[in-house]
């Protein structure tokens, strides 16, 4: 079994190796433009799984795809607005027709808007609930039938710590990943029978884009806001890679019996 390893193939056997290999599987990755869902795609590329990048941002997914075949791996861009059920339905319809499997999904599209509930907008909140909710509802309803014909497969939604506990600021978002948790669970429940785990990663701050506009939209320094943000017991910001870690766990044969968790990667935050 071939093993990517920094760009570089190496034949290793033995169980853990198996068990955290994706040869063989398709991997589908909302967000996958830039931070944590680059990161993601990344890894499990590096795995062994065929990638299916989605995103808006064209430029951006593109650069990923061209990084993941840089080290050797399969990979193509999706243009998908995840909000568009018209989108989902024709991104998952092509994806199933050019590999014809579907084994990983892993949603993580999303944006934040940091106001209060008395300072958002109508249209603020519904974007931030489209996004980061009802993406999660319309891709993983097409994506689902089309893991049952694979005879499974997993999927990993991207929470929040803040879909565990409240935050300042950020009405909109707090009731967005919270819903995230528990349609996760419910998902896992209702799908467990199809061979389908469903679990979700909770990442705290991360070092991405999205952060650094959340510093924009309070308007703090980013240095002042990033230093604050890394007041954890790890004493840092967290690293895309580190959240695209946990998500290879999960996608992966090593956690085979783990469905409905909810994981959190923050470096102690919540702690």
């Amino acid at each position: 079994m071939a093993f990517r390893i920094g760009g570089n193939s190496m034949r290793i056997d033995n169980e853990a190796v198996k068990l955290i290999s994706l040869e063989g599987r398709v991997a589908m990755v909302t967000g996958g433009a830039s931070g944590i869902g680059r990161a993601s795609a990344l890894r499990l590329a590096q795995a062994g799984a065929t990638l299916a990048v989605l995103d808006i941002d064209h430029s951006g997914g593109k650069e990923t795809v061209q990084r993941i075949q840089r080290d050797g791996a399969e990979a193509r861009f999706y243009a998908c607005d995840v909000t568009s059920d018209a989108d989902c339905r024709t991104t998952v319809e092509r994806i199933h027709k050019e590999f014809a499997r579907l084994d990983i999904l892993v949603n993580n599209a999303g944006i934040i808007w940091r106001k209060t509930i008395v300072e958002t907008s109508e249209d603020e909140w519904n974007a931030v609930l489209d996004v980061n909710l009802k993406g999660i509802f319309l891709l993983s309803r097409r994506v689902i039938p089309e893991m049952v014909k694979s005879g499974g497969g997993s999927i990993i939604n991207t929470g929040s710590g803040w879909g565990l506990k409240g935050g300042e600021k950020a009405a909109a978002y707090c009731a967005a990943k919270g819903g995230v948790v528990n349609l996760t669970r419910a998902m896992a429940i209702d799908h467990g029978r199809d061979g389908i785990r469903v679990n979700c990663i909770c990442p705290g701050d991360t070092d991405t884009e999205l952060l650094k506009g959340e510093a924009v939209q309070l308007g703090v320094s980013r240095g002042d806001f990033f230093k604050q943000a890394a007041d954890r017991p790890l004493n840092r910001l967290g690293h895309p890679e580190d959240i695209a870690n946990a998500v290879l766990f999960l996608a992966s044969d090593m956690s085979s019996w783990t469905t409905g968790s909810v994981l959190a990667v923050d470096g102690g935050g919540l702690a």
